[in-house]
């Protein structure tokens, strides 16, 4: 893999002009655990058919953030609108329906499940078996290595098989909107790059996706945009190039 992996397509310029209009804008949100306001009233959005960085430090909300999108935490204030409808206070299930998926930090694979029965728990919204038997052949294509030990149960995978299902599983509710939490987290470099090369294969097909990776130069890399979180609050914002090339950023998170 080349230092400089190459980046999914942009959306702008390069997608019809309705295509670029903002899939998921979050408004003035703001997420509390007990009195500790973790994400303190955030703005962004996130293009269709874009890819898009959410980089910070530990602890900065970046996985709350994604959490609150995804239904999975509870909102203080603001709102989440996804394909131009709020969806703040919609179960994680309808949004999952409505093409809006998630990859947790940590795998959260089924580990007493096999590769196979992880997979058909993606696509438990749909009725279509063909088309998911299809999907499932897709995955197999994308990381061989699955094929190879579909009965295998997931929990006696390694870590990095984990993070391929994860992602495979993802896919199979055939999303319109992907955002992944640390996928890199834990992983060999050789791994790393074997992941970060899906997630621009994944995007290449239209698939909207939101990064956050603290692995930061990497990330920026990879999108087209970025923003910064740092504290439960946005502080940067732009061009990923931009953010790259930004003293402040290389300083704080990419060690220069």
């Amino acid at each position: 893999m080349p230092e400089q992996m190459e980046q999914a397509p942009r959306s702008q310029g390069s997608l019809p002009a309705e295509a670029a209009q903002p899939l998921l804008s979050i408004k003035g949100l703001r997420v509390a655990y007990g009195g500790i306001m973790a994400v303190k009233g955030i703005d962004f959005e996130v293009r269709s058919g874009e890819l898009v960085s959410l980089i910070g430090a530990n602890g900065a909300g970046k996985t709350t953030t994604l959490k609150a999108i995804t239904g999975m935490q509870p909102i203080s204030d603001g709102d989440i609108v996804f394909d131009g409808e709020s969806v703040r206070g919609r179960p994680a299930h309808e949004l999952v329906r409505r093409g809006l998926a998630m990859v947790p930090e940590g795998r959260g694979v089924f580990t007493r499940m096999t590769i196979d029965e992880n997979l058909l728990m993606g696509a438990y919204t749909r009725g279509d078996k063909q088309g998911v038997q299809d999907d499932i052949d897709r995955v197999f294509s994308i990381f061989p290595r699955l094929k190879e030990r579909r009965s295998q149960l997931a929990g006696t995978m390694s870590g990095g098989e984990q993070q391929m299902l994860a992602m495979g599983r993802a896919m199979m509710c055939r999303p319109r909107m992907l955002l992944l939490d640390e996928p890199s987290m834990g992983l060999s470099p050789i791994m790393v790059d074997k992941i970060f090369e899906v997630v621009c294969d994944i995007a290449r097909q239209g698939v909207t996706i939101l990064l956050v990776e603290q692995n930061a130069k990497r990330a920026l890399e990879l999108a087209q945009r970025g923003y910064v979180l740092d504290s439960g609050t946005m502080t940067m914002g732009g061009e990923a190039s931009t953010l790259l090339d930004d003293p402040r950023v290389r300083a704080a998170y990419l060690g220069e």
